[in-house]
């Protein structure tokens, strides 16, 4: 049987909004606590920096729909803002995970007459944690000096799990190494048969499938040579001036899409190819790669960066049309304000492929149109600016509903929050909650003509097994 965790909610004061979108609209926010530990008790012993093993933290890396009220939340490499070790970033042997959220909306009764109120209140629960693991041993890093083993103390045959360290890769070969036990998960979705998902990754860059039952990896999606960085280095801005093609240190595939067919993937860059950079001058100037999940075939596109300094998620509306996010690193956590997070669509239908180019031209991007300015609308609700997730870093459709008797499709957001659970910096000076939050919209069918819900199967919930 399992038991729920209830999660406290915060209605935060909000007020008559003209929104970027004409007919989208913030109708709840929803909160989880950042101490909060997860259900995986054997990870809780405290890491190399000394945070918990299992601590609740850095939800918004990647969101995903499964069905009925039910979210997978997926979270980073882990915690690395105690320092502890500069040899590795100050990055832990925290084991990469699933949680499963159901994130419920009701009705607030309280609105409109509350002055501030929303229309819906959202009450998550944290349902189960999923550990993500290998069959086949992985390759970690060793006791250098004073720095630990970054093998799992739980690894046992025929498990081994994926970590966050640095430094878990074989030096003799390439990012790309399938048994390199370093994971940065920043994108997922789940396959229409609900009993898997898909997971992204900046490490390598990766695109690896996992059974959401056992957490075990099913299968390895190669990318093209080009994408991998040859030179590895646990210091992410030594392993950038090493290497003059791939990927970026710490910029690698931080969107993923799954079409609502369930037969392709499509992943997208935080940032361009060391060589795209140069071929171009620009660093916006992302490929997105379009991966056949039969056959493991890729097609490539250009995506152009407008005024965010990276994009941080894709998510389809159709089998060929998709919205990309983008944002900046300003706001809550950087003693900024915040500036762009902010949804574009684009459609892949008839796009300029760049398929096999191992450096691009400029000219090549896929048309995009801007469909909502985030900010703008939190700002516009009475959020200050000040207090608005620097890391605004996940997109989803949720299930549709009817308000005022008229059909909405959902968007949930969802923020990364470094499993940093308070802020206190000059505009905080007494300091601040840094939660995960989730961000529900509410869009009009008409402005989504071409929608596609994905058909997903539910999980029975009695195979689940626990981290």
């Amino acid at each position: 049987m399992n038991n729920k965790k209830l999660i406290p909610f915060l209605l935060l004061p909000f007020f008559a909004a003209t929104t970027a979108h004409a007919a989208t609209n913030l109708i709840a926010i929803g909160e989880i606590n950042a101490n909060y530990q997860d259900y995986s008790t054997r990870t809780a012993p405290a890491l190399e920096s000394g945070v918990a093993g299992n601590l609740l933290g850095g939800l918004g890396s990647g969101l995903a729909y499964a069905g009925g009220n039910t979210f997978i939340g997926l979270q980073d490499r882990g915690p690395n803002a105690n320092v502890y070790n500069a040899g590795v970033d100050n990055t832990t042997s925290f084991i990469s995970r699933l949680q499963t959220l159901s994130l419920s909306l009701a009705p607030n009764p309280s609105y409109p007459a509350v002055a501030g109120s929303l229309p819906y209140i959202m009450t998550p629960f944290l349902t189960d944690t999923t550990l993500l693991s290998s069959s086949l041993p992985l390759i970690y890093g060793g006791a250098a000096g004073s720095l630990p083993s970054g093998v799992p103390s739980i690894n046992t045959v025929g498990d081994y799990y994926f970590s966050g360290r640095s430094d878990n890769f074989d030096a003799g070969s390439t990012s790309t190494n399938s048994l390199n036990g370093r994971l940065d998960p920043e994108g997922v979705r789940v396959a229409n048969g609900g009993k898997s998902v898909f997971i992204s990754d900046e490490y390598g860059p990766y695109v690896y499938q996992f059974s959401r039952i056992t957490g075990k990896r099913i299968r390895t999606f190669n990318l093209p040579s080009y994408y991998a960085a040859s030179n590895l280095n646990g210091v992410g801005d030594t392993e950038i001036s090493g290497n003059t093609s791939g990927r970026t240190a710490n910029k690698g595939m931080e969107g993923l899409a799954i079409t609502p067919d369930g037969k392709t993937l499509v992943g997208l860059m935080q940032t361009a190819l060391i060589q795209d950079q140069a071929a171009t001058g620009s660093s916006k100037y992302n490929r997105i790669v379009k991966i056949d999940i039969a056959t493991g075939a890729v097609k490539e596109y250009v995506y152009l960066l407008t005024d965010g300094s990276g994009a941080s998620e894709i998510v389809a509306i159709s089998n060929d049309e998709f919205f990309v996010l983008e944002r900046d690193g300003k706001g809550l956590a950087d003693n900024s304000t915040a500036k762009v997070k902010k949804l574009y669509k684009i459609s892949l239908a008839g796009a300029t492929e760049v398929t096999g180019l191992t450096a691009i031209a400029a000219g090549s991007e896929v048309p995009k149109t801007q469909f909502l300015d985030v900010v703008a609308e939190l700002k516009a609700y009475g959020m200050s600016d000040k207090d608005i997730p620097a890391k605004i870093e996940s997109v989803t459709f949720g299930p549709d509903m009817v308000i005022n008797g008229q059909p909405k499709r959902t968007l949930y957001l969802a923020n990364d929050n470094d499993f940093l659970a308070t802020i206190t910096d000059s505009n905080h000076p007494t300091g601040i909650a840094n939660n995960n939050k989730f961000f529900v919209f509410a869009v009009d069918v008409a402005d989504l003509p071409t929608y596609q819900a994905q058909p997903i199967a539910p999980l029975a919930r009695d195979t689940r097994e626990r981290g």
